[in-house]
């Protein structure tokens, strides 16, 4: 298995490259590629804008179809004849918690398409594993207009972790806090947001 971490949103709330926004000392990105990189074999980075995260050393890929959206990354990656099933996080993600992941690994079964947690009564769509065989039908979806990640897991055999398995790991959830807006960056981590 290998970790996928998304980057190819537009920023459009907040207007500045989320996953180089430093906390404690370091970007966000090169965080979750330390820890990605200890529990799997390799770490790609999705991205339209691969000369931002060039100097991570991260293996990138792009978009191969044109539709934008996170499906579009995940399927680009499961596309790729050179990879496996992959566990996926958002660039703006600055608490993912390695216990967790490492949980939802552990519960992985390839009769399963995905493996996702469950956190405030929803699935978490953007921290978990999808399978390399759905790949052609992530791709019909994506063309036929159903693009929500969420509404594509009815469609698909899905193991869910629960809230309870996940609160005893991560009891506030915070694997699953991401900065989309200023507001968010105020609120989970304080200060001003500083980019190196």
């Amino acid at each position: 298995m290998e970790a996928l971490i998304l980057a190819g949103g537009d920023n459009r709330r907040l207007h500045i490259i989320k996953g180089l926004i430093e906390i404690h000392g370091k970007r966000i990105i090169e965080s979750n590629i330390e820890i990605l990189k200890r529990m799997f074999k390799r770490v790609i980075i999705s991205t339209n804008n691969p000369e931002i995260y060039f100097y991570t050393g991260a293996l990138i890929i792009g978009d191969i179809i044109k539709y934008k959206g996170p499906m579009t990354g995940i399927f680009s990656a499961l596309s790729n004849i050179a990879f496996s099933d992959i566990f996926v996080i958002a660039c703006d993600m600055p608490f993912i918690n390695p216990k967790l992941i490492r949980y939802i690994i552990d519960n992985w079964d390839e009769k399963w398409d995905a493996v996702i947690p469950i956190f405030d009564k929803k699935p978490q769509p953007l921290f978990g594993i999808y399978s390399k065989k759905i790949a052609e039908s992530m791709e019909r979806s994506i063309k036929g207009g159903r693009r929500s990640l969420r509404g594509f897991l009815e469609e698909i055999k899905v193991l869910y972790i629960t809230e309870k398995e996940v609160r005893n790991i991560d009891p506030e959830g915070k694997s699953f806090v991401n900065i989309n807006t200023l507001e968010d960056f105020k609120k989970e981590i304080g200060g001003q947001i500083c980019l190196v």
